[in-house]
């Protein structure tokens, strides 16, 4: 059995942490197909030296299977060299089992990209990549807060301090003062009327009842250490903020259209993460359900013989719907 070809000279490559395997796929008049394999070093250098070995072949339509953060300095360098990169998930570039070599994945690669049987991924542009990349870290870096705050929670409660109980934030200004103090002099009791801001609704007696515990001493590290970790998270995530505001400026036309939805308005990094998963380009996608498909936002359509097998929503937009998420609970 026979496919058409459609594409005649392109190249597959089987992307690994050491080793990349390349296959070129040339097609004469006749549809007969010679194919050049080659392997290159994962460096730099090799990386280059498979750019010439393409440019050697005239070829420049590439495809290659995203391999865990292994494709992504390959694919800026074929970028770079103004080559048509098409990435793509490996499910849809799995062979058959049996038989199985880096040598024959790469041709099956080619073979698949050739007859138009590879679903391509939507990869944003270099600028885009960036953003995207600075704004998942942020994000990381507030699930790091997150946890650093549970832990801290954690040794007041054990030490039976209940500022949670009288304080809607335990990490607010006057929260922090007291907490500050009982770490300063352990064991010592104080009046916590000068550290209590006067907009607190509290009443000074509660809160002076809520302190009445007693921390000891490896509580007092864990708890020292966890609060020092959260300002240098806090200090981290203003630097990285700037560099995003930074990069989105060229973007500004399309930040204010985001923001001109109900609820994109109220923090400017919230349209910010909006543009920097889907891109600033909506032509990639035909139509807005593709969008919302591409996201992971609806459910799978998998069945047979009117057998609903899997409605799971996919990880696809894994971040997208965690920022959907918050979103809607604002």
């Amino acid at each position: 059995m026979s496919f058409k070809i459609l594409k005649f000279n392109c190249c597959g490559l089987d992307i690994h942490k050491t080793w990349i395997y390349a296959c070129i796929g040339i097609t004469d008049s006749n549809n007969r197909t010679e194919y050049k394999q080659a392997r290159f070093s994962s460096f730099t250098k090799g990386l280059n030296e498979l750019c010439n070995w393409l440019a050697k072949y005239n070829c420049m339509d590439v495809c290659m299977e995203s391999t865990g953060k292994y494709w992504i300095p390959v694919f800026n360098i074929l970028e770079q060299h103004n080559l048509w990169v098409t990435l793509s998930h490996p499910k849809y570039t799995k062979p058959m089992k049996g038989n199985k070599t880096d040598r024959k994945d790469a041709k099956w690669i080619c073979d698949l990209y050739m007859c138009g049987m590879v679903k391509p991924s939507f990869i944003p542009p270099a600028d885009i990549r960036e953003l995207r990349d600075l704004v998942r870290y942020r994000y990381k870096l507030t699930c790091m807060i997150t946890g650093e705050k549970n832990r801290a929670q954690n040794c007041l409660t054990v030490s039976n301090l209940k500022l949670d109980d009288v304080f809607s934030d335990v990490f607010g200004k006057s929260s922090r003062s007291i907490t500050e103090q009982i770490l300063q002099h352990p064991g010592k009791n104080f009046d916590v009327a000068p550290f209590v801001d006067g907009r607190c609704k509290t009443p000074v007696e509660e809160i002076q009842a809520a302190v009445d515990g007693a921390i000891s001493k490896e509580q007092a590290v864990k708890l020292r250490q966890c609060l020092d970790h959260i300002d240098e998270l806090n200090q981290h995530i203003s630097e990285v903020e700037q560099e995003i505001l930074r990069l989105s400026d060229k973007y500004e036309a399309a930040l204010n259209l985001i923001r001109t939805v109900p609820g994109f308005d109220k923090n400017p990094l919230t349209s910010i993460q909006v543009l920097s998963e889907i891109g600033g380009d909506m032509s990639v996608f035909p139509t807005a359900k593709h969008l919302v498909s591409w996201a992971g936002c609806c459910p799978r359509n998998d069945k047979s013989d009117r057998k609903i097998k899997s409605t799971r929503i996919s990880r696809a937009g894994f971040y997208f719907n965690q920022f959907w998420c918050r979103l809607q609970m604002l």
